[in-house]
């Protein structure tokens, strides 16, 4: 997309009109004023609509990696645009859960059309009384299932990827690809976040 001069493109504050009453009827002034509507047409339509420049579900597509940089969020130019204006609209958001199952559940979803279920803590303990035993260990590992969700298949290296990305470092996830939904999935693979 180009936001350069667009021939024929008026300009809705014309310098001629706005010029003294000496100059109005100069067809020097007023030829040279219209030369440089011309030029500015481009800029005032441009911050005419600078909210929807930075509204990523209104932003021209060439945008979006500008704003997902301001945002933090993921930008892939190979996605369709709708993906990447759903990405970078809904960063914020998942930085919020980031770390947590529901994080991880609705970043493969988002990011990769993927359901996913996640199970275990990762290893942490804690006791809700002052002094008492500490519970029993739990197992150190984060079970991480997908299935296909938006998408006919899942591509396993991207998924293993994506996980490793955003599971907390302390923690060691595996990941399962399945065919469908696990047996007695009724809610879409929400995890219990």
């Amino acid at each position: 997309m180009s936001r350069a001069a667009v021939p024929g493109l008026p300009s809705r504050y014309p310098i001629g009109e706005q010029l003294p009453a000496l100059y109005a009827d100069d067809d020097f002034a007023q030829r040279f004023t219209a030369g440089l509507d011309t030029v500015l047409a481009p800029v005032f339509a441009t911050l005419d609509n600078l909210p929807a420049y930075l509204d990523p579900r209104l932003a021209p597509a060439d945008f979006l990696s500008w704003l997902a940089l301001w945002v933090g969020g993921v930008d892939d130019p190979r996605w369709p645009v709708e993906l990447r204006r759903e990405a970078v609209a809904r960063a914020v958001e998942l930085h919020r859960w980031r770390g947590t199952r529901r994080g991880l559940i609705e970043a493969l979803r988002l990011i990769l059309g993927v359901s996913a279920e996640v199970s275990g803590d990762g290893g942490a303990t804690w006791s809700d009384s002052s002094g008492a035993a500490p519970p029993p260990a739990p197992a150190g590992e984060v079970l991480v299932r997908v299935w296909p969700h938006r998408e006919a298949t899942v591509d396993a290296d991207r998924v293993r990827s994506l996980v490793r990305t955003l599971c907390p470092v302390h923690t060691v996830c595996r990941v399962e690809v399945l065919p469908g939904p696990p047996k007695g999935e009724v809610n879409g693979g929400d995890g219990g976040a």
